[in-house]
């Protein structure tokens, strides 16, 4: 299926590029999210009216990322979990739990933002995790883990 792009998607392209994906992905995920629309003559048309406003929203939902990136930028996370003496915890620090733990420090991030690149903590200790605030804003927080005995 054709669509054209509203807005930035990784690894298919920016914003006002025609690209052909799979019907379902379009269907299910790109159209229903407002990331894309389909390709059609009017659609086109009207996009290329629309196109400076979109470009705005866009660049200023960029500024915003990018603000709030510099301040979470550095940012320590504590957490306590219940551990064993090895120091290996009773479950997992998930995306979840430290979406809250920011949340609480006043920064609102969605768990799906929150990436883990060896997967959920499941030991004590300082991990460095990335938080994607935008498709170009990148920022690398420490989680601690403090173990609690049972």
């Amino acid at each position: 299926m054709q669509i054209i792009l509203l807005d930035k998607v990784v690894n298919l392209g920016a914003l006002g590029d025609v690209v052909k994906v799979k019907d379902g992905y379009a269907r299910n995920f790109l159209i229903p999210s407002g990331s894309a629309r389909r390709a059609t003559a009017s659609a086109i048309k009207e996009f290329e009216v629309k196109r400076a406003e979109l470009e705005k929203v866009a660049a200023a939902r960029l500024a915003e990322s990018q603000t709030q990136g510099e301040k979470l930028s550095g940012t320590s996370v504590k957490l306590t979990q219940k551990a064993g003496v090895d120091g290996r915890l009773f479950g997992s620090v998930t995306n979840l739990d430290i979406a809250h733990e920011l949340a609480k420090l006043g920064f609102t991030v969605a768990k799906a933002q929150i990436r883990m690149p060896a997967g959920h903590l499941k030991t004590v200790g300082d991990h460095a995790v990335s938080v994607a605030l935008h498709t170009d804003v990148m920022v690398d927080i420490t989680v601690t883990v403090y173990g609690e005995t049972a």
